[in-house]
């Protein structure tokens, strides 16, 4: 299995495997445009692949916001997950935060412990007394409730 940087023509095979994870839906942001400017931005997409087939097996996607590195997309497909490859993956991502030197957040599912476990591993901390608040439908705000 081979980490390597994503590459546009992957779009369609990387997007089933985040269906096929449950991590992939329209309001998210998950298309090549967005991609491509959060990697203009100092974001990077890896890819975990089966060089035998061709086929993406993980993701790794890292964006920047210019503070901080927000760690996204992070998976194996289920048939090659418990084989030591999520730790390939994070490894190859850990160079890439360490490379750029801002601290990294990321958001995990709290029945993920096989996930949990991997990051904690890593070297991230959990913040149990914070919460996590999302607008995830912009379109859909409306202001003048606040009054």
């Amino acid at each position: 299995m081979i980490v390597r940087d994503y590459h546009p023509d992957d779009f369609n095979a990387l997007f089933q495997l985040w269906e096929s994870l449950e991590m992939a839906a329209g309001e998210r942001g998950d298309n090549p445009a967005i991609i491509r400017q959060t990697l203009e931005k100092g974001g990077k997409l890896l890819v975990l692949e089966d060089p035998g087939t061709g086929s993406i097996i993980g993701s790794s996607w890292m964006t920047f916001d210019g503070r901080r590195l927000f760690l996204h997309h992070f998976g194996i497909r289920k048939d090659f997950q418990r084989k030591g490859l999520g730790t390939k993956l994070a490894v190859a991502s850990l160079m890439f935060i360490k490379e750029k030197g801002y601290q990294v957040k990321l958001e995990v599912h709290k029945d993920n412990i096989a996930a949990i476990k991997l990051y904690e591993k890593a070297g991230f901390e959990s913040f149990p007394d914070y919460d996590i608040l999302m607008i995830r439908r912009p379109g859909e705000i409306e202001p003048e409730n606040m009054h």
